[in-house]
């Protein structure tokens, strides 16, 4: 059934009572219910059964989502049993010795969310509470802490390539070209030339390192800097609460470095290799996984939400027994520990479950599709890439998932370019929009208030999620206003990536450098004297 403009209803509806109330699952649940509403003709009984029997259960009982709670309220437990050891107290303080200012702090998280490249959820669970003693000592806002880990989670997890972002999106763009008839593309190499043209991931990482170094920020992030820069408190929600160290969860003084590194660094190498022995498992002897092509076809076949889940256990099982063993912390403290947090990120758990049950509405409400109706209807060819983009950013803004949204208009976008071009996999226009549906629904999950990963990289440092988005948004704007323009450039010029990344990343640094303002201390006391 075609609904037509109404399909924007739940989300509208949702995003606006989450801004305008800060009471997010309630915001979410009226969203699913008015989406529920409308599939069911307006029967109220059926609406309110099927919120709940057909949707939240279903968010609930999906495999991939199953795995995704699991190993995040495992992986929050394991970080509260790092924080007992005093492993991340460690880390900070290891930081704080070569780390002396709130500029230093800022490029340092940066640094590390972007090594920690292979998951978003990983990434956010891991800097997020490792780097807020450090940024809260050297006057970092918990709201630019929480867009330096949000921006090098999502944002460089959707352009590295051993990721467990990786096969979902070789998966999507074979099966587009498949469905054209070309059954040879490889999708590996597809990804790999699509990187170039990724132009809201790139941006947004030179933005988030430029605000740092340049000491410059706008909009109601500079608010909240300036606050945090003179030691005063930013009035903007509940910014103090951290799930890693809320329920009484103790904090080590005296711990060593390598009490964190061990299970995050084994963490990290299980989801690596186990995304590999994932893909090999799958392929059988079909392929020889020890080979270079062979290892690149099983990152691309592998499922990465059972390594995910495999990671989760296995850190937590070593963290334990660096806890038992080392810091001879019995078992049952242990115990107790991982329980605080694994139970302090349960709140957080339940708002992703009607996030994700929010999106099932709106998937059956065909709002994509309607979207993408209007994109494709008349529009030249030139323009179809940035168009392509910008549809992607309204779906992933409006589902609240860049996931949920890649499959949607994969399927639509790249036939409808490919059909005007004669070598659809060598092609500029046809890469160009296959980075367009990447970035832009990437942007729609890094800004939307109803995003699993705004709601955890929220929780995870100790952020007000509307304060996280309302901070971010301005940040995430300009980098998507530059894609945008550099996919126009692209086509109808019919050029490669290099020029449109070079004068977007002069547009960034002219933006932060002129529309910014100083958060040097500094100046700031300067003008406070004036």
């Amino acid at each position: 059934m075609d609904y037509g403009i109404i399909s924007l209803l739940p989300a509208v509806i949702a995003i606006g009572l989450a801004i305008a109330t800060r009471q997010v699952v309630i915001s979410l649940l009226t969203g699913a219910f008015v989406g529920a509403l409308i599939i069911d003709k307006g029967n109220v009984v059926n609406a309110f059964m099927d919120t709940f029997a057909t949707y939240v259960t279903g968010a609930i009982t999906d495999a991939s989502h199953a795995s995704i709670l699991i190993f995040t309220l495992t992986i929050a437990g394991m970080v509260a049993i790092l924080n007992l050891t005093g492993g991340t107290s460690a880390i900070a303080a290891s930081l704080s010795k070569r780390v002396k200012s709130s500029r230093g702090a800022q490029v340092i998280t940066s640094l590390i969310g972007c090594l920690v490249f292979f998951d978003d959820y990983a990434n956010i669970l891991i800097v997020g509470p490792t780097m807020q003693p450090l940024c809260d000592r050297l006057h970092v806002s918990r709201e630019k802490l929480t867009y330096i880990v949000h921006t090098t989670a999502g944002i460089v997890a959707g352009i590295a390539l051993m990721t467990t972002w990786i096969g979902f999106e070789i998966g999507l763009v074979t099966d587009a070209f498949s469905n054209m008839g070309y059954e040879n593309v490889n999708g590996f190499m597809i990804i790999v030339k699509n990187i170039p043209y990724m132009f809201y991931n790139i941006m947004a990482i030179i933005i988030s390192f430029a605000v740092a170094l340049m000491m410059r920020d706008f909009g109601p992030m500079y608010k909240a800097e300036r606050a945090a820069r003179l030691g005063k408190k930013l009035e903007t929600g509940d910014s103090s609460k951290n799930v890693a160290t809320d329920n009484t969860v103790e904090i080590g003084k005296n711990g060593k470095v390598w009490y964190a590194l061990v299970p995050i660094l084994t963490m990290v190498l299980t989801i690596f290799f186990g995304i590999w022995y994932s893909g090999a498992k799958s392929l059988g002897s079909d392929v020889d996984p020890f080979t270079l092509t062979g290892f690149r076809d099983c990152i691309g076949e592998a499922d990465p939400m059972p390594p995910i889940v495999w990671a989760a256990m296995l850190s937590t099982l070593v963290a334990s027994v660096i806890a038992k063993i080392f810091v001879k912390v019995p078992i049952k403290k242990v115990y107790s520990t991982w329980l605080n947090g694994f139970f302090g990120l349960c709140e957080v758990g339940i708002v992703i479950v009607i996030a994700w049950s929010l999106g099932m509405v709106i998937t059956d409400l065909h709002t994509a599709d309607f979207l993408v109706g209007i994109v494709s209807d008349g529009v030249a060819v030139g323009v179809l890439p940035a168009c392509v983009f910008l549809i992607s950013c309204i779906i992933s803004f409006c589902s609240g998932t860049s996931w949920g949204t890649m499959p949607i208009v994969f399927p639509i976008a790249i036939p409808l370019v490919a059909a005007f071009v004669e070598d659809p996999a060598n092609s500029h226009l046809v890469i160009a929009t296959i980075a367009a549906v990447l970035s832009g629904s990437t942007f729609g999950d890094q800004t939307s208030p109803i995003s699993d990963s705004s709601i955890l990289s929220s929780a995870t440092s100790g952020c007000d999620v509307i304060s996280h988005v309302k901070t971010q948004i301005p940040y995430a704007l300009v980098p998507a206003s530059i894609a945008f323009i550099g996919y126009l450039l692209i086509g109808f010029m019919d050029i490669g990536a290099l020029l449109p990344l070079i004068g977007g990343a002069a547009a960034v640094l002219l933006v932060v450098r002129f529309v910014g303002k100083s958060t040097n201390p500094k100046d700031l006391l300067e003008r406070e004297h004036r």
